[in-house]
């Protein structure tokens, strides 16, 4: 399986060394956001908690799916995939998402996520949101961009 060692290595690894173990079923890109609740946390002061991804995957500049909350993975040819973080790794900054690796707990459909059973998020980009939130519920998107690795 994918080791830490490489996770902490992401943010300049790619996925053919980093994979070398799993076949790559697809390697996707994701533009998108990272979607944060203004929640109380345990001590009642207001927190900036994360709520959901939202994000289209695209390969050669074209889209062919769509990445959001639970994690899921939905492409236009019906294959539909749900993931558990396994191991997660910083991002190359204190502002990147981290990296993660995750099984794939739902796998459906018969298009090119039918074999899959891990997904790598690599090579993040932004999706952090630091500071006060003003109002328990008030939603705040913040822009990031991944590679999403699906692999067997």
């Amino acid at each position: 399986m994918f080791s830490l060692l490489v996770l902490l290595a992401g943010a300049t690894a790619t996925p053919d060394a980093d994979l070398a173990s799993h076949a790559v079923v697809l390697t996707a890109h994701a533009e998108g956001a990272q979607i944060y609740q203004c929640k109380p946390g345990e001590d009642g002061v207001l927190r900036w908690s994360f709520r959901e991804p939202i994000a289209s995957l695209m390969v050669d500049g074209k889209s062919i799916g769509h990445h959001y909350g639970g994690p899921h993975w939905a492409l236009a040819d019906g294959s539909f995939v749900r993931g558990t973080v396994v191991t997660t790794a910083p991002g190359a900054t204190a502002a990147d998402v981290p990296l993660l690796e995750l099984a794939l707990s739902e796998n459906s459909g018969q298009g090119a996520l039918a074999t899959a059973t891990l997904v790598y998020r690599l090579h993040t980009r932004g999706g952090v949101l630091t500071g006060a939130c003003p109002t328990a519920g008030a939603l705040q998107p913040v822009a990031y961009s991944a590679d999403y690795v699906f692999a067997k």
